[in-house]
């Protein structure tokens, strides 16, 4: 992609409206929480005394809207913890840059390596770089310093007993995880029924696994609807996959395709009523005619061999989640905590016991072609030498430069650039508005305060539509705020937009700078995919070989290893392709078919887990074999791929013949799924191998078609194909 399809791409981005659910209720009460912090401040004490407490309310009620599977009181207590104590440790080392300086690039590069646990660790630790920056400004004295970081943490500590008293769907956050799990399901299923190889996106069970994971404390509230269906979701994917496949399960045409369409049809409604029933927590309703469906009948079956089996499981798992749903979950028990033979529930870790977890996950970040690494160095670079050059301008609030580059500032380019532009379209807008409203009422405090609340309100119930828009309504109530503390609006509105667009620009050129493109990482997610996957395969083929519960329990792990490596190319992809870089080791064509052939191969192993022998079931001997060849054989390919070599299948190719040839083979479908395997590895292989020429010229052929492409977008003479 040219930097200027990228710059395109970018603008779009940032003045996207995304279409979300909006929650007025949640906004209300956060800025509800802002008003309880600014009124008794402004009244009692002083507008200071009132900015610091609305800084610590706004900044920590915008935290409970990240999104997180923890309790919003304890992020909300964090996040205001976290700006107390930046902005009383900024205080200290304010008052020479000699010392502060260094503070600030320490504590930026924190803020970015805190990415390394997630994104909402991420925002909330920005955030209080922000706080240092701002608040530093409005003590005289350590004692007022230590005053100004109470009254922020009591902002935290209301936003804290606003959700303990108010609550507001609780558990609703996973209750939707594990409804979009069900409906994504329901979705695939009725895609099967005219698609049998229709694709289905694991992230939704992803994000429900990551729901599901909960505290000890956590589990003994849990509603026990909660507590079940999600398995069900992940059994019923590669049974519905099995029944639709004309390979493995129902016939392609005949009495037997429109028995399985049938199925499929009514296990995606009971599973949207199943779905619906968790995400509101009311019984399932499902319609009679999806229920006399869903009746397997002994003589008149047209559904035969593995087929009957998929339908018959099918029924069986749908009868487990219809009864949960029906019930509201009264026949499920709160789980318990976890004993020596094993979690009854995914553990999260509590806070205090997090700290390890986090010091692990910043240790392995730590490197030099980490993209959270590059981040945070760019963070600290950046936040200090916007500082360095606001405070040499002739403008007064400084601190709104070095402001604007750390919130804007993502791991990636396209993020970044993106809310770059969508904080500078935001802030024009919301300095406008605020301008004329301003200029309307006139100067005063109090209504000031009313006016910043009002705002505050507004960009929350706007928080999850666009950054662009909900950055308007956080300009304004900026301005207002400073208007509240006797800052004219003639000073703070012109200063307000110059020093956005210069905190923008330095952090769009902090990228340019020191870049950490996924384009040059494709090879090495590519490979990694490919060995999860391989090991994701042997161990389905070793549950029919040797059935045993140790086997299935390698085969789960497996699995959840082959979906991490996959989100992790699927992430890496979407964002290389956004990327104004050429194309390195991997052309744009490559990465689509080697992804396609992936894909197929995870879903070939899929199917094989569908018919998974039980403990007494009789075993395949031959699975095993090929079993070891499959994984030694994509071991050895993913270092071929991340090392640009061909890859070759020779042990898979002999295990696979000696098993067509083996006398008296009892599994003709087990060894049909290990040709689907073989198929799919062949496509990858075609799609990456190069001869010497082609890899020569292969770099300078993409870049000749994404010229034609955009030149092709520009003249306005057809649509242009994405490059890489």
């Amino acid at each position: 992609m040219t930097w200027l399809r990228a710059f395109g791409e970018v603008v779009r981005s940032g003045l996207t409206i995304e279409e979300t659910r909006l929650e007025p209720l949640l906004a209300l009460r956060t800025a509800a929480g802002v008003a309880i912090v600014i009124g008794p401040a402004l009244w009692l004490v002083s507008p200071a005394y009132a900015a610091s407490a609305a800084l610590g309310a706004y900044s920590a009620g915008g935290a409970t809207f990240q999104r997180t599977w923890r309790p919003r009181k304890v992020i909300a207590l964090g996040a205001g913890a976290a700006l107390a104590l930046s902005t009383f440790v900024g205080y200290l080392a304010a008052g020479r840059l000699l010392t502060f300086l260094p503070l600030l690039a320490v504590w930026a590069f924190a803020a970015g390596m805190a990415w390394a646990v997630g994104s909402t660790a991420g925002i909330v630790a920005a955030t209080t770089v922000g706080s240092m920056l701002v608040t530093i400004t409005l003590p005289t004295s350590v004692g007022r310093a230590l005053e100004h970081a109470e009254v922020i943490a009591l902002g935290g500590v209301t936003q804290a007993v606003l959700i303990l008293l108010f609550p507001i769907r609780r558990w609703g956050a996973h209750r939707d995880a594990l409804a979009d799990a069900l409906a994504a399901v329901a979705d695939y299923a009725r895609r099967l029924r005219h698609d049998p190889t229709a694709p289905f996106d694991p992230e939704p069970l992803m994000t429900a696994r990551d729901a599901a994971a909960v505290t000890p404390s956590q589990a003994r509230t849990r509603p026990p609807t909660l507590h079940g269906p999600r398995g069900l979701a992940e059994r019923m994917r590669p049974v519905v996959a099995a029944l639709a496949d004309p390979d493995v399960g129902a016939p392609a045409e005949g009495p037997g395709r429109d028995r399985a369409r049938e199925l499929l049809d009514a296990a995606a409604d009971v599973l949207d009523a199943v779905a619906r029933s968790i995400r509101r927590g009311t019984p399932a309703e499902v319609r009679p005619g999806s229920t006399d469906v869903l009746r397997v009948d002994e003589e008149h079956e047209v559904l035969e061999g593995p087929a009957r089996q998929a339908a018959e499981r099918l029924v069986e798992l749908l009868g487990e989640a219809l009864e949960i749903a029906r019930s509201g979950g009264a026949r499920g028990r709160t789980p318990t905590l976890p004993g020596p033979a094993g979690a009854q529930f995914l553990v999260r870790p509590t806070m205090f016991r997090l700290v390890p977890v986090v010091l692990r996950a910043v240790r392995r970040e730590l490197r030099r072609d980490s993209p959270v690494f590059r981040h945070a160095v760019r963070l600290a670079a950046v936040a200090t030498l916007g500082y360095l050059i606001a405070a040499r301008l002739p403008l007064g609030h400084g601190y709104w430069a070095p402001i604007a580059s750390v919130m804007v500032m993502r791991p990636d380019f396209h993020r970044t650039y993106a809310r770059a532009v969508a904080r500078l379209a935001g802030t024009l807008a919301g300095v406008a508005l605020a301008t004329v409203t301003v200029q309307a009422l006139g100067p005063d405090a109090h209504v000031f305060g009313a006016l910043a609340v009002a705002s505050a309100a507004l960009s929350y119930t706007l928080i999850r539509t666009g950054y662009a828009y909900s950055q308007c309504f956080t300009a304004a109530y900026v301005v207002f705020l400073l208007g509240m503390g006797g800052q004219a609006w003639e000073q703070t509105v012109p200063e307000r937009v110059v020093l956005t667009l210069l905190g923008g620009a330095l952090a769009m050129l902090a990228y340019v700078v020191f870049p950490a493109w996924e384009t040059t990482r494709l090879p090495g997610r590519l490979a990694d995919w490919l060995a999860a996957n391989g090991r994701y395969a042997a161990a389905v083929l070793r549950n029919y070989a040797e059935p045993t519960r140790e086997h299935h329990a390698d085969m789960r792990r497996a699995l959840l290893a082959s979906r991490e490596a996959r989100a992790a190319w699927q992430e890496a992809y979407d964002r290389a392709r956004q990327e104004p870089v050429r194309p390195r080791g991997l052309t744009s064509r490559e990465a689509q078919e080697a992804q396609e052939a992936l894909k197929g191969f995870g879903r070939a192993a899929m199917l094989m887990e569908s018919h998974v022998p039980r403990a007494d079931s009789r075993v395949v001997p031959e699975a095993e074999r090929f079993a070891d060849a499959l994984e030694a054989d994509t071991a050895q390919a993913a270092v071929d791929v991340r090392e640009h070599r061909n890859p070759d299948w020779g042990r898979v190719e002999e295990a696979l013949h000696a098993w067509a040839g083996a006398a008296g083979d009892r599994s003709p479908v087990v060894r049909r799924e290990a040709e689907l395997q073989k198929q799919a590895l062949e496509d990858l292989a075609t799609a990456v191998s190069r001869t010497p020429l082609e890899r020569d010229v292969g770099s300078a052929r993409e870049e000749q078609r994404v010229r034609a492409a955009a030149a092709v977008q520009g003249d306005g003479s057809g649509p242009a194909r994405r490059g890489g």
